[in-house]
């Protein structure tokens, strides 16, 4: 009965706090708590958390994912894939679970406990395996994402790049992640709760975004803030968002400077470490509660809330107002007013901003799209103040420098003896006679001799030597260099990975090297073929272990079609077209 009294009493504390947000689940132990398991942490099995897996254990432990407490066992795993809801009824659209390889959950003895670090090995919480399991992750895909197109960047991760095996359990919480970033900005749901409160704040709407703010995000804010008769938080997710967005840091000081162009005491910033999956409806009815939790009492829900672009047949995934229609479907228990607002566009005749369901005939509509603006940017072309403000395009300026020259990978992928490598050489020929840009080339037998050293041929270790190459890559493109990678990289999830962490920084060309599998053979002049085909060698791609062909590459060149020149004119061409050479 005690401990019942408490949670009341607690629950009685947070609605002073704030109406809104309902009770926190924060999951931390007190400091005592703390520190004994934190030395116990020591003993466990030891985890380390990738980017998705810290973001989502953040928000687990200070509550902005209440009322979970804990990565989901199967019996919720099973509810909100299929239903939408917890196992006890709750409205939950997205699985928060904790996934590993089949090795790690090998070793696990019934109710485990594990350790969760960081990348730099410190725990940060303790997770009680209650519950090990092996999901359908095609059947999550289509239920929560409603594809399996793995253009699509959740359903990329989910397929590829997600550990088979989920852990469900509670966890108890030791210390927060560290962010040496806008540290000022990161308050979490009870801070943020108070920060309402010594305000005087009591009606709140909510903005989300993964893109720098302009004009138009600017009037469609203040329109909503005014309907509901709200203060504003601006909230965007810095945690990870969509591969090729413009980084957090250049987009926060974007906010802070358009905050000034907001009327005094009526917008605040605050930062969101959450891992977007980019999942259109159930996403946006997920970010709707997530900023319940942090004290909001309404949220704005725009046109294609959180949708990821067009699939790989160039269609939408989602309706442009799919989000708007389930967030209203749930009105009633969601907890938070939905504001649903149409996009924002500028009416030249008119001088001003309008919603685009209140258009004229008549009316003059301008608009300057990501791609345009970035162009412009490059150029050092104007970028009117009717689209955005001066101190904005100063940032953005500051950021993507005129006439600068954008990071290039290229990645060559294909079968041993496809013609990857001397095709990859005739194109470093043909950018160094028509460019001084510095090229550095990633061939796969000289990573493996020297970067890749040691490592042997299991998946595991193609895998991390594909990462290398990424890593490298992504650091040569980081300072505005051409890298050549070319090895035969046969999985797709390691690709993927490459893919990320190059588009960080630039553009990632992807360049398939179709050759036939018999023609490979025919040219094999190691014999390496042969031996593989009588058993000698083990785990030989494309023998007896898969290559996975690229889905979407940017080109395909089957190099037994065509001569290695009219090849590497095939890439030049396609480089000069897209101004990357």
């Amino acid at each position: 009965m005690k401990a019942i009294a408490a949670e009341l009493a607690s629950a009685e504390l947070e609605a002073l706090v704030a109406p809104h947000g309902g009770v926190l689940r924060e999951l931390y132990l007190p400091a005592a708590e703390a520190e004994a398991l934190k030395r116990r942490s020591a003993s466990l099995p030891q985890w380390t958390l990738n980017q998705r897996q810290l973001c989502d254990l953040e928000l687990l432990l200070n509550g902005g994912f209440s009322p979970l407490q804990g990565f989901l066992g199967r019996a919720d795993y099973d509810g909100v894939v299929n239903e939408m809801r917890l196992a006890d009824g709750t409205l939950w659209p997205i699985p928060i679970v904790l996934d590993v390889d089949e090795a790690f959950a090998a070793k696990l003895s019934e109710n485990a406990q594990i350790s969760l670090n960081d990348t730099q090995g410190t725990p940060l919480a303790v997770l009680t395996v209650e519950d090990v399991y092996f999901p359908d992750r095609i059947a999550e895909a289509q239920q929560v994402f409603g594809t399996t197109d793995r253009t699509h960047p959740g359903v990329s991760e989910l397929l590829d790049r997600t550990g088979s095996v989920y852990l469900g359990g509670r966890v108890q919480g030791i210390q927060p992640p560290a962010h040496y970033d806008f540290a000022s900005l990161r308050l979490s749901p009870r801070e943020l709760r108070d920060w309402f409160h010594q305000h005087g704040w009591h009606r709140i709407v909510a903005f989300q975004t993964r893109n720098p703010m302009h004009r138009a995000h600017r009037e469609l804010t203040l329109r909503a803030a005014e309907k509901v008769g709200a203060k504003l938080l601006i909230q965007p997710s810095v945690g990870r968002t969509k591969p090729g967005d413009v980084d957090h840091y250049t987009r926060v000081r974007c906010y802070r400077a358009l905050l000034e162009h907001y009327p005094r005491d009526l917008a605040t910033l605050s930062l969101l470490p959450l891992a977007m999956r980019m999942g259109g409806p159930r996403e946006a009815l997920w970010h709707a509660i997530i900023r319940k939790n942090y004290g909001a009492s309404h949220f704005i829900v725009g046109r294609d809330h959180a949708g990821p672009g067009k699939d790989s047949q160039g269609k939408p995934f989602y309706d442009p107002y799919a989000a708007q229609q389930l967030l209203a479907k749930h009105q009633e228990e969601l907890g938070i007013e939905v504001v649903p607002f149409p996009a924002m566009v500028y009416a030249a005749n008119r001088d001003t901003y309008v919603p685009q369901t209140e258009v004229q005939p008549d009316d003059e509509v301008r608009d300057i799209s990501g791609t345009e603006l970035r162009r412009r940017l490059h150029n050092g072309e104007a970028i009117p103040e009717w689209f955005t403000f001066p101190d904005v395009v100063k940032i953005l300026r500051e950021r993507h420098p005129a006439n600068a020259r954008q990071g290039l990978a290229l990645f060559f992928t294909g079968l041993s003896g496809s013609g990857k490598s001397t095709l990859a050489q005739a194109v470093v020929a043909r950018l160094l006679e028509t460019s001084s840009r510095p090229v550095t080339v990633l061939d796969g037998d000289e990573v493996r001799r020297h970067l890749s050293k040691g490592l042997g041929f299991s998946r595991e270790d193609r895998d991390a030597n594909i990462t290398r190459i990424g890593f490298v890559a992504s650091e040569v493109v980081r300072h505005g260099g051409v890298v050549i990678c070319a090895p035969i990289a046969p999985y797709a999830n390691a690709r993927t990975e490459a893919r990320q962490l190059v588009e960080a920084h630039g553009r990632f060309v992807e360049i398939h090297v179709s050759t036939p599998l018999e023609i490979c053979e025919a040219r094999d002049r190691k014999g390496l073929y042969a031996a593989a085909r009588a058993g000698k060698i083990k785990g030989f791609t494309g023998i007896d272990d898969p290559y996975e062909t690229p889905v979407t590459p940017e080109l395909r060149i089957d190099t037994s079609q065509v001569s290695v020149a009219d090849a590497a004119n095939k890439v030049f061409e396609w480089l000069q077209a897209q101004a990357l050479a």
